[in-house]
């Protein structure tokens, strides 16, 4: 970025946009957008001082010199209007056009979101914005420009909110610039980041630079003219820059261990050429010249990077015997490394360029269309954003189909993600892989340049469900899911209609007279189903029950709560048999009770009461009901292993609230423990309920009576001995 003032003009950018956009109808919708957003921010100032015009003109500007279409230079001059002068979305669509209207909007929604916090809502925050990149990629290429000026002007805000955006942009927007191959706005972005976040660091840095500039800048000097000597003697028109390392990048491989004086690249050239060939050409009377640092050669351009950069980067011991980092490539490669898929909006008056240069930004968006792919999945954000994360933002490796088409995968990928990657169809059918000319297992780690062929059979029944725990990526993994969704969807269908079906003969009810469109209807709206077909799947899946669907039309009159009581109230209490989960020392083959008094459960301190032809019977030893005895008391403990859950009574009074049932009961689902039976007593302004759960240990129930009196109406529970 050039102009980095704040002090623009519309002139400055309307000059700057003609550059490239030649059609007067879109210079003058710039103008009007202007025009628009100047009246409504009319009166109102930045923290700077400023006008608040100057912030969305300084963001037009950067987009300006992305070369972004026209419409986006509108989001740019409108994207705070409908956030911040009540503006509807309908009224820019009316003004601008549609196309305009959406961009401004999705810049609004992204604004909405509570980036700041360091809670879990932040992987919400993350999920959002990577989905919104699916959308419309220009949205973020709005939000990026929009953070780039906000960053330039931080120096504004105090030192706390000054970190917390700093650390925000660092983890969250310079790896998406990263990602569509922004380098000048990522490079920006990173360094004011470390500026504001790690000022002690920066600072040191920017000391060690300036320490060195001089011996640098006369070093760089004399290698840029002797190289551009060589390769004019070559007849290469060709133009070199001396590049300069951002300071980001220097404190990244700081943080690695490494040493000031040991990072290579401080001493860089980057040369432009016109031709690929070129390129090639270039490399090889500079490695000529200059001796080659080994494995320090990587080649871009043959291998482009997932951004799309294109590049040649060689690192020699040149001019006084330093080493230099010397990166070749065209000029329009160098268009693409610094604006990435930006690029692709750029006016470009050659048709054919045009389209190839779409196909290449639709190829490139493929990983954006993946992560709304994976959205679509039923899985939770913070899954998401671990998918996420090691899909998208993690290092890839580049491996070959036997034609020769490069695939990119995240490191770590198996035959299984390639498959999946080129076409579901190979994955479902997948019956084994070649790599590099050798079988080998599904779950092989690929390697960079494997060279990759997938077996498959029309005879295959699918995948394997064990290829989940195979697969690396969430992709893959989503798709095999998928495989196994449809399949088990129609089993639980099927299965669905047919408890439907058992259950209406059993309570002798027509199954015609139970489906008519009103009973459908309330059942639908009740349940929140959208079809019949979705009604089945849930009760086929175990996720309704169908005794619920039913009562809601045949007791339609009846509360959930009376439902719930009509359940369970006197119903008979079911004892497990105790068998080997209580140990009487020395005694064996002897039949064991568990007392209905007191109902121990595993934890409890218990004791044993020897009765005459019933065994032993097992009583917590705070029950009342043997605290004065002695004799025929023996002692007893639990197992340490113990699978069975056992019942015991709560006695639970509370306020008369409405739904304070369903409450208590919401409790018990999310501790695991059932409800065996319930009695309810109505007080004038209080209710008592004697409550029989059924727990797996002491620990459980505890957990469940405090989350119990943590309900606003709940008075007392305890538990009860009778």
């Amino acid at each position: 970025m050039t102009k980095k003032n704040i002090d623009l003009t519309i002139n400055d950018l309307i000059t700057n946009v003609k550059k490239y956009i030649k059609n007067e109808e879109e210079i003058n919708l710039i103008e009007k957008a202007y025009d628009y957003a100047k009246k409504m921010h009319f009166g109102v100032k930045r923290l700077t001082g400023e006008d608040y015009i100057e912030h969305p003109l300084n963001v037009a500007y950067i987009l300006s010199e992305m070369e972004a279409d026209f419409s986006t230079i509108c989001g740019g001059l409108l994207h705070d209007v409908i956030e911040d002068c009540d503006v509807t979305k309908n009224e820019m669509a009316d003004i601008f056009g549609q196309e305009i209207a959406d961009l401004v909007d999705g810049v609004t929604k992204i604004n909405k979101i509570n980036f700041e916090t360091s809670n879990a809502s932040i992987i919400a925050t993350q999920r959002k914005i990577l989905v919104g990149l699916c959308t419309d990629v220009r949205v973020i290429f709005i939000k990026l420009a929009d953070r780039l000026h906000n960053m330039r002007t931080l120096w504004v805000h105090t030192e706390k909110k000054q970190k917390e955006k700093a650390k925000e942009t660092l983890e969250i927007l310079t790896p998406i610039a990263h990602r569509l191959g922004m380098n000048s706005i990522k490079s920006e972005l990173e360094d004011l980041s470390l500026r504001y976040y790690k000022p002690d660091v920066y600072f040191d840095i920017v000391k060690e630079l300036n320490q060195t500039k001089t011996e640098r800048d006369d070093a760089v000097l004399q290698m840029e003219k002797n190289v551009s000597d060589i390769l004019n003697e070559n007849d290469i028109n060709h133009t070199i820059k001396g590049r300069a390392k951002s300071i980001f990048s220097i404190y990244k491989k700081l943080d690695k261990g490494k040493k000031f004086n040991d990072i290579f690249d401080l001493l860089a050239l980057r040369v432009f050429v016109n031709t690929e060939q070129e390129c090639y050409k270039a490399l090889g009377i500079i490695h000529s010249k200059y001796r080659p640092i080994p494995r320090r050669f990587k080649d871009y351009i043959a291998m482009p990077k997932t951004n799309m950069y294109q590049s040649l980067h060689t690192t020699v011991f040149g001019y006084d015997g330093f080493l230099y980092e010397i990166q070749i490539r065209t000029y329009e490669m160098d268009e693409i490394a610094e604006r990435g898929i930006a690029s692709h909006w750029s006016y470009k008056e050659n048709g054919s360029n045009t389209f190839s240069r779409q196909n290449a930004m639709e190829q490139k968006l493929q990983v954006f269309r993946a992560i709304m792919e994976l959205n679509s999945e039923e899985i939770n954000d913070e899954e998401f954003v671990k998918n996420v994360t090691e899909d998208v933002f993690q290092n890839t490796i580049y491996v070959f189909t036997p034609k020769g088409d490069v695939i990119e995968l995240p490191n770590g990928a198996t035959p299984i993600d390639f498959a999946y990657k080129v076409h579901s169809g190979v994955g479902d059918k997948m019956i084994g892989a070649i790599v590099n000319n050798n079988i080998v297992s599904l779950d092989y780690k690929l390697q960079n340049n494997d060279i990759i062929k997938i077996n498959t059979s029309k005879n295959s029944i699918g995948p394997s469900y064990e290829w989940i725990n195979m697969a690396h990526t969430a992709q893959a993994k989503n798709k095999i899911r998928s495989f196994f969704k449809k399949i088990d969807k129609e089993e639980y269908l099927k299965k669905g209609e047919e408890l439907l079906n058992k259950e209406l003969k059993k309570k002798k009810i027509v199954i015609n007279d139970f489906l008519t469109n009103n009973n459908i209807d309330k059942i639908l709206k009740e349940f929140k189903f959208k079809d019949l077909e979705e009604l089945y799947v849930s009760i086929g899946s175990n996720k309704s029950a169908v005794g619920a669907i039913i009562n809601l039309i045949i007791n339609e009159n009846d509360t959930k709560e009376e439902i719930i009581l009509r359940k369970t109230t006197n119903a008979e209490e079911i004892i497990p048999q105790v068998k080997t989960d209580i140990i009487i020392q020395g005694i064996d083959d002897i039949k064991v009770n568990i007392a209905s008094c007191c109902k121990p459960i595993p934890g409890d301190n218990i004791i044993g009461y020897i009765t005459k032809g019933y065994g032993i019977t097992v009583h917590r030893d705070a029950c009342p009901n043997i605290k004065e005895l002695e004799e025929r008391i023996i002692d007893v403990k639990w197992n340490d292993v113990i699978e069975k859950k056992y019942p015991t009574s709560l006695i639970i009074k509370t306020l008369k609230s409405d739904n304070i049932l369903l409450e208590i009961i919401s409790k018990t689902s999310s501790n695991n423990i059932s409800i065996q039976t319930v009695n309810t007593y109505n007080g004038i302004d209080d209710m008592t309920y004697t409550m029989t759960v059924v727990v797996q240990n002491k620990e459980k129930l505890r957990k469940f009576i405090s989350d119990v009196k943590g309900i606003d109406d709940v008075l007392e529970i305890e538990r009860l001995i009778k």
